[in-house]
């Protein structure tokens, strides 16, 4: 629809500037030169309409055959014989049917320097009309190639986000379902609300989160929901402690962005044997959300951790490239030797 639009567009411009040009001879006026009557507007025109030809001839055949494929030489050449034999054309016209009613008020060329120079002259004008349809074509072309190259560009992007997402979605499954799974060996019945639960939050993840945005009080929700799961199963020497929006608004913002740093504070902040904590927390404060998760340090080994978690991380970065540049600020890493720490800030809306 936007390449329609513009392709619209450019015609319209075409046609106004053209229409000007043709114009202009009912307007050339002064004290001894009235308005131009039929028959020497028509004797005017061809001058302007002879630009027209050596213009669109230009425009729809001779740039792309030879200037495009650069055979300069063979593009110089055949307008050359183009201007020359539309001269010829103008004046055998404006000499044998467009006959002026009186008396040129100009004098006409007599010797053939007078002929010369005024050949040049006008020769001059229909090359500075090749100059503007080459400018006019080119800079068309670079707009249509570059409209082009940004649609591929856009049409990448969505579907690295969309591989990003899946492999996101199968993360999230496989972490909860041995959270579950888990669970059923300490409390079935607690287990049976969790399937319940992951229901619901799965029905957010594979429809909700297939959209570009989601209000924010949605992803809040999907967050607490989560959170409730992985409370359910936290051993008791593990303090949780969680502050999240009370009343989130409706900002638009990019599905299952927390996700994965919440994951990486249960598992690698929580240890089986020994005291833990966990702080999240998240607010939104004049159009920017801040996420922050602070956590005791347990990390896993590559052998005792099987999730893949680690590309939680890197989908994460690599998505808020794609979709917040320049408008989101993120770091994460140890605190100390005990302390571990992500800090996101997303500007919802683009200064």
């Amino acid at each position: 629809m936007a390449v329609l639009q513009a392709k619209h567009s450019g015609w319209l411009i075409h046609l106004t500037a053209w229409a000007v040009v043709l114009g202009m001879p009912l307007f050339v006026m002064g004290p001894d030169r009235p308005m131009m009557g039929g028959g020497d507007y028509l004797r005017a025109l061809l001058v302007p309409l002879s630009f027209i030809v050596v213009f669109y001839v230009n425009y729809f055949g001779l740039i792309d055959r030879f200037l495009s494929t650069r055979r300069i030489g063979r593009f110089l050449l055949c307008n050359l014989l183009l201007v020359v034999v539309v001269m010829w054309g103008v004046g055998l016209l404006l000499r044998h049917v467009f006959v002026p009613s009186e008396a040129p008020t100009h004098p006409v060329p007599a010797g053939w320097q007078d002929h010369l120079r005024f050949f040049v002259h006008n020769a001059v004008l229909y090359l500075l009309v090749v100059g503007a349809s080459v400018a006019v074509r080119m800079t068309g072309s670079w707009y249509r190639t570059e409209a082009a190259r940004q649609q591929l560009e856009h049409a990448h992007t969505e579907a690295e986000l969309q591989n990003l997402k899946s492999q996101l979605n199968p993360h999230f499954l496989f972490n909860t379902l041995n959270n579950i799974y888990s669970l059923i060996q300490i409390d079935p019945v607690r287990a049976q609300q969790a399937v319940h639960d992951l229901s619901r939050m799965l029905r957010y993840v594979l429809y909700d989160s297939s959209q570009a945005t989601v209000p924010l009080s949605e992803e809040i929700r999907f967050l607490r929901d989560y959170i409730g799961l992985m409370r359910l199963r936290l051993p008791r020497h593990v303090e949780l402690t969680v502050v999240l929006p009370e009343e989130p608004s409706s900002a638009p913002i990019a599905p299952l962005l927390f996700i994965s740093l919440v994951e990486n504070a249960f598992k690698h902040g929580v240890s089986n044997d020994q005291p833990s904590w966990i702080a999240i927390e998240i607010a939104e404060q004049e159009g920017r959300l801040t996420c922050r998760i602070r956590n005791s340090a347990f990390p896993k080994t590559a052998e005792s951790d099987h999730s893949g978690s680690g590309i939680g991380l890197q989908n994460l970065t690599r998505r808020l490239e794609m979709l917040y540049p320049g408008r989101y600020r993120f770091v994460c890493g140890p605190v100390g030797t005990e302390t571990y720490e992500a800090l996101l800030t997303i500007d919802l809306y683009e200064a």
